[in-house]
Formats: C-alpha cells, structure tokens, sequence
C-alpha cells in the first residue's frame, strides 16, 4: 500500500507506558530489545516504569526513534511500505530517514545518541527553556522575539500550527517574556518541560560538531522522498539531507509548512507512526479536511 503520507513524532510524545498497547506484537519488544543492545540501555524498563529519566534529551532521542521504528515495521508488515511522502517532527525526523532506508536503525541509534549528547551539554543544565505561545500569529511571535533580543537569546523555533509557536533561548529571558506574550493578545504561554532549548542559535556550537560526526557516516539515498524541517523539502542527495540535518538544529522546524505542502495529497491518509496524537493534533488544526490518524495501538493498525 502507497495511498499515505507517513509522520513520525519526536520529543514531547514520549510517556511512561505509551507502547502498552502494542505489547501484544513481539516485533516490538525485539526493536526495543536491539536498541537497548546497541546502546546499552533498558529502553522497554524506562518506558513501562515511573521515571523521570525518560525526559532527559539523551534518553528521549533514541527513545523515540525506537518507539517509531517500532511501529513502522509493524506496518511494513501489513505491506505498508512505500508512502507517497514521509517528513517528522525535530527528531522524528531521523525516524523518516531510518524508514527511507537513508541510515539503518543502528547508525540511527548512534546518530540522535550523538546529537543528543551535544544538544545536552550545548548549554548548561538550568540555563536553557523553551516555551508554548498560543494564539498569535507567527509573524507576531517573531516581531517580539526581535524586540526582546537585548535582553537575551529568544526566538522562535517550531511553527507547529497557526496559532501555535515554540519559543526557545536563554531560561531567563524566556521566562521575564511569557506576560509580556499575554500581554499582546497570547491564549497561554507556557514552559516546556524539556532539558535543551533546541532549535534556537544556542544549538550552533553543537550543531558544528554534529555535521563533523555526520561526515563519518555513509548514508544512502532515501527510498521514499522525506521532507525535512529545515526548509520544509526533500533533497535528492545525501549532501543535501546531511545538511539539512546540520541546520535542522539551530533553525526552526516549520511543520505547519510542511503540512501545507502535503496537504495538496490530501486524498491520501495521514499516518503518525509512534506515540502519542500530537501530530494528528496539529495537522487537524492545520487543515482539518486531511484524514489524519493516530497509529499509537494494534487497534489501529488493524483499523487500517
């Protein structure tokens, strides 16, 4: 089957029993059980065990792409196996690149363990944030974020649907900014409960030393197109998707861009593989005409 765009989630879908529902599959407890060998890390405990170690950037990373490769070969079993189009949030993008056959899952594993690793120690622990500003336009969030620039790093980092941005920077600045976000007509404006402030030119340093990495690995061309976050494209080489990996990391991920440019096959089903409903959310609100589905248990897939 070919008649879907495949989505894979990335950070911030990850909680504590979210592969419950596939635990009647055996291909997942395996992929969980080869990333915990290659990592040395009891993935399938710290999802199914009250924690908090989930959240800490270097563990949610492999995580996640674990928790998406996971479902993806559970789909590539129902013959789910060449989509029209793949893309993924931040790290889900990794997970789509993995899925295209650009990296296997083990030099996938190794690749967001490195960029983790980076992005962690990029800025010191406590002096980073990232903050949800709902209900301003885009263009507004950016304009604001250029008149507190002298107080410190802010910008906006992940357009993730109309009337909704993340904002990333410096904790203090980012903190001292959340009335005055409100103060301009902003619904809410909130922390993230997340350890990097990513995305954002704080990441640079990193994302340096991320492209270096990046130059030791042979990637191959993808078997499906993947649109990547960094210009909302796909790229038709492996220098080109590298660099998109490089600047992915200190630029915004523009995923409402992205979905509008999906949106023109909308005949086709929209399919986030991996936990959670957080893009189906924002692809609904995105535009709402699209068939967008959750694929977070076996009853979904069957479903199918």
């Amino acid at each position: 089957m070919n008649n879907f765009i495949a989505l894979f989630p990335g950070q911030g879908s990850q909680s504590v029993g979210m592969m419950q529902k596939f635990s009647s599959e055996n291909l997942v407890k395996q992929t969980f059980e080869e990333a915990s060998d290659i990592l040395e890390i009891d993935f399938w405990g710290m999802i199914n065990t009250e924690n908090t170690d989930i959240n800490q950037t270097v563990n949610t990373q492999p995580l996640m792409l674990t928790a998406g490769i996971a479902t993806w070969r559970i789909l590539e079993k129902k013959d789910f196996i060449k989509p029209l189009y793949a893309a993924g949030h931040s790290l889900g993008e990794f997970t789509a690149l993995v899925a295209s056959n650009v990296f296997t899952f083990e030099q996938g594993l190794s690749i967001v363990k490195k960029r983790a690793e980076l992005m962690q120690n990029a800025v010191p622990e406590g002096k980073g944030a990232m903050a949800a500003i709902l209900g301003l336009a885009d263009s507004e969030v950016i304009k604001l974020c250029e008149d507190l620039k002298s107080k410190g790093v802010i910008e906006a980092v992940n357009f993730n649907s109309p009337g909704q941005v993340v904002v990333a920077g410096d904790k203090a600045t980012i903190e001292s900014s959340l009335e005055i976000f409100k103060s301009v007509g902003a619904k809410r404006a909130i922390i993230l409960p997340v350890s990097v402030p990513s995305h954002c030119s704080l990441m640079k340093s990193a994302a340096n030393e991320f492209k270096e990495f990046l130059g030791t690995i042979n990637f191959n061309l993808p078997t499906f197109p993947v649109i990547q976050n960094f210009e909302a494209s796909a790229y038709e080489t492996t220098d080109k998707i590298k660099d998109a990996l490089y600047y992915q990391m200190f630029n915004p991920v523009k995923w409402t861009q992205t979905i509008e440019f999906l949106g023109s096959y909308k005949e086709n089903a929209f399919l986030e593989i991996g936990p959670g409903k957080v893009l189906t959310s924002l692809g609904r609100r995105i535009n709402k005409e699209l068939n967008h589905i959750s694929i977070d248990s076996m009853d979904a897939v069957e479903n199918l």
